[in-house]
């Protein structure tokens, strides 16, 4: 597979995001350790988690251990997969919604402590602010990053679902340490256009999570979703190119930048697979047009759908 650039590491143009192997509606062990295994057997060395991805209530770190089974039981070389997990929230029950943000530095070293011994490595390889939380200066939650950086505990720190402003706070802290900025990124959600963008000046590398927002899920996903109709023309095209529409979306991520990494989720072997394949996928320019046209209208209508009556 393709590579891209994340801090000092080459890793895979696409990454997997191992969030639905643990939350609701997730897959048995058997069905999830094989679609790790598929990813890895794809090409894909960069695997998303973070310490927050469980059942509400039950089973904090559930998905941390779970990726680190798969790479202890996947029988090829895992040397060069880089692990990256997050800090910074919670889900202690009461409902699917009901998700908290704790940016306390005391909470955010003491949760990197935990996702080390779950992950079972010596650092982590890469760790990730996972919101920052109003409740606590911004620069003490970027401090605790720092801190575990100078003590050895993580190789490389990151930030999620930020804004500019910060990217650029936390750039001041942390320099050329800080390497990712992981936001809310698809053909259907473009808020986050500022930051892909600063990424790319600074180097940075782009993490789309929900890359796949607003195109329908395929008859890989089983999902009878359907798209929006400005986005349309990802299915129309998909289908002139004998891909599927999921395979195309990623396709056209890749080409917003070089900094960008999409790393889609999967809960199946076939799923991450299909993904896979997107980094090998070329787009000419008359596709880029149609699927940016395309885009630009979709956006378009969230704005004037957001305008004040």
């Amino acid at each position: 597979m393709r590579q891209r650039t994340l801090g000092d590491l080459r890793v895979s143009a696409i990454g997997l995001g191992a969030m639905p192997l643990s939350i609701e509606g997730r897959p048995d062990r058997a069905r999830a350790l094989a679609t790790v295994h598929a990813a890895l057997d794809a090409g894909v060395t960069l695997l998303d988690t973070a310490d927050s991805y469980h059942l509400p209530g039950a089973e904090p770190g559930h998905n941390e251990r779970l990726v680190a089974r798969a790479l202890a039981g996947y029988g090829g070389d895992t040397s060069r997969v880089l692990v990256a997990t997050k800090g910074g929230r919670g889900r202690p029950g009461g409902g699917a919604a009901d998700w908290t943000v704790n940016g306390d530095p005391r909470h955010l070293k003491t949760a990197a402590e935990a996702s080390l011994r779950r992950l079972g490595v010596e650092a982590i390889g890469l760790y990730q602010l996972h919101k920052p939380d109003p409740a606590i200066p911004f620069e003490e939650s970027v401090g605790a990053l720092r801190d575990l950086l100078d003590e050895g505990k993580i190789r490389l720190a990151g930030l999620s679902n930020t804004d500019t402003d910060q990217i650029r706070r936390a750039h001041a802290i942390l320099g050329d340490r800080l390497v990712s900025v992981q936001n809310r990124y698809s053909p259907a959600v473009g808020d986050s256009e500022p930051e892909l963008r600063l990424a790319a000046e600074r180097g940075l590398a782009f993490l789309p999570w929900s890359p796949l927002g607003g195109i329908s899920r395929s008859s890989l996903d089983g999902s009878a979703e359907r798209p929006s109709d400005a986005l349309g023309t990802f299915h129309e095209l998909a289908v002139e190119l004998g891909v599927s529409p999921q395979r195309l979306c990623l396709a056209w991520l890749l080409t917003r930048s070089p900094t960008v990494i999409p790393i889609p989720g999967a809960s199946r072997p076939r799923s991450i697979r299909d993904s896979a394949a997107a980094a090998d996928l070329t787009l000419t320019e008359d596709a880029l047009t149609r699927l940016n046209e395309s885009v630009r209208r979709q956006r378009q209508r969230q704005r004037q759908r957001q305008r004040p009556a």
